[in-house]
């Protein structure tokens, strides 16, 4: 029942970028990343132990719908060794505003026996760009979330300002609302620099307001991507 719900939207979404691309096979673009960074931070936590991490990432566009996967190594001090995730979505655009709707499906290689890591997430976002500034909005909720919470929203504001074609600043601000955990707040502020077109380099500012939990502390984080 947990990935259910999700996955029949990737699978629908898959359905529709496998339709469209038998009609126009022209016009998918695929597109894959590799990054190397200090440190996996999602939403304000380390997923590594404040380790590094290797990750890897494919998409497949066809006109508005796409689908992709994302994958990186993890360590929460058990048998858990990586997390992949698979997604999939609908990109449109309505009286200026950019609107993605979606679905992700977080799974996790060598999850333990009833650790219940496994979660999916609905995702609806929402932006507009105002010359070199875009802003934006973004929700996701899962009705059975990582661990012992089961209903979970996630709403996050952020912002980028392309200084130069090659250079960029950019921040978002979060709050993470859990049913059984502590709700929280995460904030991250960085820059990112294009070295070449297909390699990029980011420094980014992580922090939230749990207090006394090492892997939620502020650090600041650094990470190396090739994107072809």
């Amino acid at each position: 029942m947990k990935l259910t719900a999700s996955l029949a939207a990737i699978a629908a979404a898959i359905a529709a970028v496998s339709t469209a691309g038998a009609a126009s096979a022209q016009d998918a673009t695929f597109a894959f990343n590799v990054a190397g960074t200090s440190d996996y931070v999602f939403r304000g936590f380390s997923q590594t132990a404040e380790d590094s991490a290797l990750q890897l990432g494919a998409d497949v566009t066809v006109g508005n719908y796409y689908v992709g996967a994302w994958a990186s190594n993890v360590d929460f001090g058990d048998e858990t060794d990586a997390e992949v995730d698979l997604y999939g979505g609908y990109r449109t655009e309505v009286a200026g505003f950019a609107v993605d709707v979606g679905a992700i499906a977080y799974l996790y290689v060598g999850e333990p026996n009833r650790a219940a890591y496994n979660y999916v997430e609905a995702k609806l976002a929402v932006s507009r760009a105002f010359g070199p500034l875009t802003t934006g909005v973004a929700a996701y909720i899962s009705p059975d979330f990582f661990g012992v919470d089961e209903v979970a929203t996630y709403f996050e504001a952020n912002a980028a300002y392309a200084v130069t074609d090659k250079l960029s600043v950019s921040g978002a601000v979060g709050n993470q609302q859990l049913d059984k955990s502590d709700d929280y707040v995460t904030y991250n502020v960085g820059a990112a620099y294009a070295i070449t077109s297909n390699l990029i380099a980011d420094v980014r500012y992580h922090d939230t307001d749990v207090d006394n939990l090492r892997i939620a502390e502020d650090r600041v984080v650094g990470t190396l991507k090739v994107v072809f």
